[in-house]
């Protein structure tokens, strides 16, 4: 398997459709479980993406764009707000320059 195409998109079942988010620390903790147990399985943990899609909005993307694990964001509504999408991408942005 190609591991340089894949992307793993995680959202705690609590935060669909509330609007909340998970603790930045929560946030972590979760893509690191699922990046080792992708390393267990025999992928190379380095090369997959976990992006992180539970209501990323244009005051918390930043924040979580910048979490150790987090490889980005899967954007749900605020992507319909196009001040707010387009900020949301300037932090990603930020961070991959970083």
């Amino acid at each position: 398997m190609n591991h340089d195409n894949c992307i793993i998109a995680y959202e705690p079942l609590w935060a669909i459709g509330t609007g909340e988010t998970a603790a930045l620390g929560d946030i972590g903790d979760m893509h690191a479980h699922i990046r080792s147990v992708l390393v267990d399985q025999g992928a190379d943990g380095n090369k997959i993406r976990i992006i992180y899609g539970g209501s990323v909005k244009a005051d918390n993307a930043e924040e979580i764009i910048s979490v150790a694990e987090v490889s980005g964001a899967l954007v749900g509504g605020a992507s319909l707000i196009s001040k707010d999408f387009l900020s949301i991408i300037s932090a990603a942005r930020r961070r991959l320059s970083a």
